[in-house]
Formats: structure tokens, C-alpha cells, sequence
């Protein structure tokens, strides 16, 4: 009779019994283990790395927004009142005129002239309120109202605008007892351009100040006249650049279109000082949209 061969043992791969070498065995009970760090120096190296490509694509897309879409400025002198106040925070559509060399950071002088985008862009029309660079130096930004035309004649005649020959019509809506800093009274009315298009307040201190007599300015093509809409306290397209002042304006020039003023506070309002966020706000102010 045959006898069977012994058969080896066959032992488990891993058991509960701790069938597995003691040598891969952790001792350590369940509740008290801890995963072990895998961090090692490429690891570091690698989010690092991750770290500062996602701050270079942020970058570059608020770079992008900014020199293709929107860009905010703060208003820092009274030469737009009634309209704009000094601590005014606009935003500036950048696409409504197209772009030029102003339209990106530092101005570079990447190409000459300007450059529209189809449909969106547009031929700035007067009564438009305008950032652009000033010419005497092409860095300061500036903003005043565009009045003034290419082929347009512009003067100033006993403290009355006029256009092509034609006075502004203006209707005063406010003499209120309230001086400036110099004890001038301070008038506010509404004007309407000749043909209609357009009607905006200005501000006014009454006849008998330095810009309101003028010469004729005519604009030449591809030039803008730009005025404050503080009359008198505005120096302008009615000042030559020679004096100091704004001179004609070239289209190359032009940033964009102020189109709302998002958020506004009083003077005194600082970033470091938290109190004066809240006792400063001029909430009124927030989110209108400019005419």
C-alpha cells in the first residue's frame, strides 16, 4: 500500500495571528499610529516651484484685466466737482477707445497710435469724462471732461462756453450760501451741449476769473480739448503745456472712459488707520455711475 506523501505546511500570506515577518510588523497599536512624512527635499522643491507659478498666473491675469479691461484710479484734486470728489475710487473701461502704448503699465513704446477691437471700441464723444496721460510728460495720469472735438473751436467768453461759434446753454441749479477756501461763492449749474447730446453740472465761482475770457482753441485731427468741470479750479486744455498746463490732448494718449465710481471716503480716511474706514465712508457716493 502506498503511502502518501507528507504534504508541507501551507501558512497564510497575513493573518491576524501575525503570520507576516517580525520584521514588517508595527507594533504600535491602531489608535496611536501616525503617517509617516514622505517630504523630502525634491518635495520641497517641487512646492516651491507650485507656489510661485500660481503667483506668476495671477499676476499675469490681473495684468491682463487690467491693460484689457478695467483699471481703477483715485481722484486726488477738486478740479472734477460737483461730478467727482477728491477720495472718488473710479473704474476706467479700457476698451472703449481701443489701445495705446498708455494702455499698458510704464507706457512702452511697443506701437505707435492706437488700436480698436471690433464692435466694442469706439470714437471718444464729447461729454465723455477721460483719463489720459499728460502730454507735457506722458506719465501723470489726468481726468478731465472731453469738450472738445477734432476740427472743433472752443472758447471761453465771459465765463460762457462756446462751441463752434454756439454758447453752452447753462441753467443754474444751485446758489447756495457756500464759499471755497477763498471765500469765492460757489455756483453749480447744469449745461447742454448746442446740439443736445449731452447735459452735466459744473461748478462755478461767477465772472471775472482767469479762464473765462480765452482765445479760440481749434483742434486739430487727432487732438482732444479737455476741460475741469470745476471751471476755476481747473487747469486744462485752456492752458498751454508751455504755462504749465494741459494743452491739447492727442488721441494716442487717451486711457479710457470713466465709467462709475465704486467707492468713495471723506478726506482723512487712511489704510492703517481701521476707525476711519467706518467714520469716513461716503457711502452715497458708492456705485454711481458717471454721466
Amino acid at each position: 500500500m502506498a503511502v502518501a506523501a507528507p504534504q508541507p505546511e501551507k501558512r497564510p500570506v497575513w493573518s491576524d495571528a501575525g503570520d507576516a515577518p517580525f520584521e514588517d510588523v508595527d507594533a504600535t497599536p491602531v489608535y496611536a499610529r501616525t503617517k509617516k512624512s514622505k517630504k523630502t527635499s525634491g518635495g520641497s522643491a517641487n512646492e516651491g516651484w507650485e507656489v510661485l507659478k500660481t503667483i506668476f498666473f495671477a499676476l499675469l491675469i490681473a495684468l491682463v484685466l487690467r491693460v484689457l479691461l478695467f483699471q481703477p484710479f483715485t481722484i486726488p484734486s477738486a478740479s472734477m466737482e460737483p461730478n467727482l470728489y477728491q477720495g472718488d475710487y473710479i473704474v476706467v473701461s479700457k476698451w472703449s477707445y481701443g489701445y495705446s502704448k498708455h494702455s499698458i503699465p510704464f507706457s512702452p513704446p511697443v506701437f505707435n497710435g492706437r488700436v480698436s477691437l471690433p464692435v466694442v471700441s469706439h470714437a471718444p464723444e464729447r461729454g465723455d469724462i477721460v483719463v489720459f496721460k499728460l502730454p507735457r510728460d506722458n506719465k501723470t495720469d489726468y481726468i478731465k471732461r472731453l469738450i472738445g472735438l477734432p476740427g472743433d473751436r472752443i472758447q471761453m467768453i465771459n465765463n460762457v462756453l462756446h462751441i463752434n461759434g454756439a454758447p453752452v446753454r447753462d441753467v443754474v441749479v444751485s446758489d447756495a450760501d457756500v464759499t471755497n477756501m477763498y471765500g469765492m461763492p460757489i455756483i453749480q449749474a447744469e449745461e447742454t451741449f448746442p446740439d443736445g447730446s449731452k447735459t452735466f453740472r459744473i461748478q462755478d465761482f461767477g465772472p471775472g476769473n482767469d479762464l473765462d475770457n480765452t482765445p479760440v482753441f481749434e483742434v486739430p485731427s487727432g487732438h482732444y480739448f479737455m476741460m475741469g468741470d470745476n471751471r476755476d479750479n481747473s487747469i486744462d486744455s485752456r492752458v498751454d503745456q508751455s504755462q504749465n498746463g494741459v494743452g491739447l490732448v492727442p488721441a494716442e494718449n487717451l486711457i479710457g472712459k470713466a465709467e462709475i465710481i465704486l467707492f468713495s471716503w471723506n478726506e482723512g480716511a487712511s489704510l492703517w488707520n481701521p476707525v476711519s474706514w467706518f467714520t469716513k465712508v461716503r457711502l452715497s457716493r458708492w456705485f454711481n455711475v458717471l454721466d
